[in-house]
């Protein structure tokens, strides 16, 4: 009895922490639920279209295959006597028994059961015909995805893009979303449609043939209005995807036309014939890109083993090197000081390490531009440019990158007058002499961010000869020693960016003694203190900064013209904040004896929303040294203060991309006592709405 007891306490004692804890429910004011659960709604439900279980796809390939297997039964196994009747030998006088028909649903290395016989002979075997299976391979870039759409609005979600040829959205054959030929032969066509309306005020002479009869001033009146439409179309066909590892070769060919309107108040500025009046209209066509690209091969020591397949470059890292030769765009540093432009050359680029240095080896035969629009002309203009320069990524720290070039430029003497009548080779001032321009450019270049600091500095060191410069009175050369510097530091805070600029280029006190110190770019178009708004200063360093912008930015020294009245020469161009004083926009050559600038830039860039962002910057400028000036101007006592550069902008993109961009700015610049003994003491300034449409 006591053993039965004991048995029974030592079974019920896994049962006892269960049971205790049960007994201390009340005690520890807990009940238990007798209720069904209660059933709460979810928080936010999606609208869709259809519930799940009616949703109906058609069946994958992979299905229709396994019910095609399905659908042969399995035969039954033959019996041991079967397989023995195959070795009787068939008596004399009998007849083999022939090849048996098969049925559909029997395999073909199975014979059906004939009927037993001892006479019977071996069977002769028939190899039947193939299954007319399709097992090629179907073209991955042409899967058919169903039509399916989650969400009772169609703008909430699409799961599968369609094709659509006009819509650069979806996939599209002509944007380089499918081959167009085989199946690694790709084709993206991109048009471009760029409008311009600008006004602006700027000083300009009273000629002695004035539009207003009876005005006597020496400075007219400087209003001017301009329209500019431009149409880029760019066909380029490659070989490769692109997206995963450089092109194999590419062709690109990209013609561009502009139509521009100028209106001015003064006869004599538009053209040179005041008879025309003070208007102009005028058209014109370029070929800005036509090269071939071809990639060479693999910058890692992986070159020297068989490839594997097809698509291998030899590298994990994608490191090549190709050339590339005709018209293409280059841009020889991160902010466009030196040179940007679209000209006939050949390069040789590429990566190594990594992708931790990228290099350019280029040389260019520069064309003609036409001085309205700036397009390439089927003209040389006898003067050719070499670059060489080398990107050193992630340079000591993570996101800021190094770059080191070197520029040479041989200008020869030429003579040229503009299709206004104006003379811009050589330069229409003093002496008007051809004259022979050998100039190098020796720099470092940074841009990136330190930490939470955004940083961009440039410095510049330009040396070489100038054969004959028309303002000293000495036929003597002239010896380059010229200097340019550039910072840039910003602090980014949520949506808002503020920054602070400084900019200097040299210039000369004495344009006598044989040395030329006031510095000058090739062809820039500088993306710094306020410029560069309308295009993507982020690119520059990859050729992407579009120059026909008028300035590129929001300021009136980066986008007006100004010119230096009496003389036929510009003091500041478009695209820089360099008082060059050179002849021609487009056309003049590089120009060492200028006074140089001192900057200082203060601004803010605000992304406002998704869609809109907006830019102000405040700038006060001085001249370096005011010698040159007059000695040009038969001017004494000219100061050195230009004055302050004030501007703002605001750019909207209505589909949160670039397809559309409206951009729209002010800037105006209040003089200070060296720009109005120059000039008068009006206030100068620029507004202008630019409407880009890309497809």
């Amino acid at each position: 009895m006591r053993a039965r007891f004991a048995l029974i306490i030592a079974g019920l004692m896994p049962l006892w922490p269960a049971l205790a804890q049960r007994a201390q429910l009340p005690r520890k004011g807990r009940t238990f639920e007798k209720s069904a659960p209660r059933s709460f709604d979810v928080v936010r439900k999606l609208p869709r279209k259809r519930p799940m279980e009616e949703l109906v796809l058609p069946p994958s390939p992979l299905q229709v295959l396994l019910e095609h297997e399905r659908a042969f039964e399995r035969p039954v196994q033959p019996l041991p006597e079967d397989r023995l009747v195959r070795l009787v030998r068939p008596a004399q006088g009998t007849t083999p028994i022939g090849p048996l028909a098969l049925t559909p649903a029997q395999p073909y290395d199975v014979l059906p059961r004939p009927a037993l016989s001892a006479t019977l002979a071996l069977t002769t075997f028939v190899i039947p015909p193939a299954r007319g299976i399709d097992d090629s391979v179907p073209n991955r870039w042409r899967i058919r995805f169903p039509q399916w759409q989650r969400y009772d609005n169609a703008a909430l979600d699409t799961v599968y893009a369609k094709e659509r040829r006009l819509d650069p959205f979806n996939r599209n054959v002509l944007k380089g979303d499918y081959p167009i030929l085989g199946r690694r032969n790709f084709l993206n066509i991109t048009a471009v449609s760029e409008s311009s309306v600008d006004m602006r005020r700027v000083p300009v002479p009273s000629v002695p043939s004035s539009d207003r009869a009876g005005e006597f001033g020496f400075f007219g009146n400087g209003n001017e209005f301009a329209m500019q439409q431009n149409f880029r179309l760019s066909f380029d066909l490659f070989r490769g995807s692109a997206g995963f590892q450089p092109v194999d070769w590419e062709v690109r060919i990209t013609p561009e036309f502009n139509v521009n309107y100028l209106r001015a108040r003064e006869n004599g500025l538009v053209l040179i014939d005041v008879r025309q009046g003070t208007g102009r209209v005028d058209g014109s066509a370029g070929l800005q890109e036509a090269f071939i690209e071809k990639r060479l091969g693999t910058n890692s020591t992986a070159s020297f083993r068989r490839k594997r397949d097809a698509d291998d470059n030899g590298s994990a890292y994608f490191d090549f090197t190709s050339v590339r030769f005709g018209i293409q765009r280059f841009t020889s540093d991160f902010r466009g000081f030196i040179f940007s432009d679209e000209q006939p050359g050949t390069r040789l680029f590429g990566t190594f390490h990594n992708n931790v240095f990228q290099y350019n080896l280029a040389y260019f035969n520069m064309l003609e531009k036409d001085a309205n629009s700036g397009l390439n002309r089927w003209r040389h203009r006898n003067q050719s440019v070499y670059a060489a320069n080398l990107y050193w990524n992630d340079f000591l720290t993570n996101g800021y990158n190094l770059n080191f070039s070197a520029l040479y430029n041989n200008d020869q003497p030429t003579f040229l007058v503009d299709k206004n009548g104006f003379l811009v080779r050589p330069a229409p001032v003093g002496n008007p002499v051809p004259h022979k321009i050998r100039a190098a450019y020796a720099g470092i270049s940074g841009d990136g961010h330190i930490g939470r600091i955004n940083v961009s500095h440039t410095f510049y060191q330009a040396f070489g000869r100038d054969s004959f410069n028309p303002l000293p009175a000495s036929k003597n050369p002239q010896h380059i020693n010229a200097q340019l510097a550039a910072l840039e530091l910003a602090y980014e805070k949520d949506w808002m960016t503020w920054k602070t600029s400084f900019f200097y280029t040299s210039g000369d006190g004495d344009i006598n003694d044989g040395r030329a110190r006031g510095f000058d770019a090739i062809v820039p178009n500088q993306q710094f203190a306020g410029g560069g708004f309308l295009g993507n200063a982020n690119l520059a360093d990859r050729g992407l900064i579009n120059n026909l912008f008028l300035g590129g930015g929001t300021n009136f020294l980066n986008r007006s013209p100004i010119p230096l009245t009496g003389t036929g020469l510009t003091l500041f161009g478009v695209n820089s904040f360099i008082p060059s004083m050179r002849a021609g926009l487009f056309e003049g050559q590089s120009n060492f004896i200028n006074p140089g600038i001192l900057l200082a830039n203060a601004g803010f860039d605000a992304k406002v929303t998704p869609k809109l962002r907006g830019t102000v910057n405040v700038n006060y400028a001085r001249f370096m040294r005011t010698e040159v000036l007059e000695a040009a101007l038969f001017q004494s006592r000219i100061r050195h203060g230009i004055g302050v550069d004030s501007g703002f902008g605001a750019q909207y993109r209505p589909l949160l991309n670039d397809n559309i961009v409206i951009t729209g700015g002010f800037g105006a610049l209040f003089p200070s006592d060296g720009f109005k003994n120059i000039y008068n003491g009006r206030v100068l300034y620029s507004g202008f709405v630019n409407v880009r449409l890309v497809f």
